[in-house]
């Protein structure tokens, strides 16, 4: 595939998805700004994500920091683009984290932010964060467990902390629901999001919980209905990871 096809393709295919942005939003009464797209580049070539931004995409998503590192140094700097960490983190690639991205989704323990607090601060950076929950239940995902009310008084007692820290910003929470065919049959682990969030904000009224990141290429179109904020979308727009 030429590189031409290639950038028009990946166009083409960030137009529709912008478009079905759009109409999820009007559909559920919401302001389309109301919602960012994050472009998930992990397992795609430096040139396919450059054919992103050439398209028109600003904000790029990566899981792991040795593989993101050589797209973030191609790339960063052109065209404003801005790096979101959405996969797990490594205790020890955390202060490399705070040197590569402006934006942290996946906040998965007390541990892990205390650590990116004190990176961030020998940066002399403010981190953006948000604290990534687990609303399934499913031993295979990471986050704070939040499957059960009962867990929640801990959480907010974690969330709390973190609020407190003087480096990071804490600005929402993230989660992934379990894999449908059936993009409607996620719908419930997107409303059981919000009523998390709805729960801490309460709590924690100090804390902005503006922010929720949850709907991927399979079922963004419902997680926008049901208030997310931030949707993360790889393969409806850079097609199948190579390998």
């Amino acid at each position: 595939m030429g590189t031409q096809t290639l950038e028009q393709s990946i166009r083409s295919n960030y137009l529709r998805v912008m478009d079905r942005i759009h109409d999820a939003a009007v559909s559920a009464g919401r302001e389309t700004q109301s919602v960012r797209l994050v472009v998930v580049t992990k397992a795609h070539p430096v040139e396919v994500a450059l054919a992103a931004v050439k398209a028109g995409a600003r904000l790029l998503g990566e899981n792991y920091v040795e593989e993101a590192e050589g797209k973030i140094l191609s790339i960063s700097g052109e065209h404003g683009v801005e790096w979101h960490m959405i996969g797990h983190i490594q205790s020890r690639k955390a202060r490399r984290v705070c040197e590569l991205f402006q934006y942290v989704h996946s906040m998965d323990s007390l541990k892990l932010a205390n650590r990116l607090d004190r990176f961030a601060e020998e940066l002399n950076i403010r981190m953006p964060v948000l604290l990534e929950c687990n609303v399934s239940g499913e031993e295979s995902k990471t986050g704070f467990p939040a499957w059960d009310e009962h867990l929640w008084a801990d959480l907010a007692q974690q969330a709390r902390q973190i609020g407190e820290l003087p480096n990071l910003e804490l600005h929402g929470l993230m989660t992934m629901a379990p894999y449908y065919d059936e993009p409607e049959r996620a719908r419930p682990f997107f409303r059981k999001l919000v009523r998390v969030r709805d729960y801490l904000s309460k709590d924690l009224p100090q804390v902005s919980w503006s922010e929720l990141s949850m709907g991927m290429s399979g079922d963004f179109e419902v997680a926008i209905q049901e208030g997310a904020t931030i949707v993360r979308v790889g393969q409806a727009i850079l097609g199948h990871r190579p390998g």
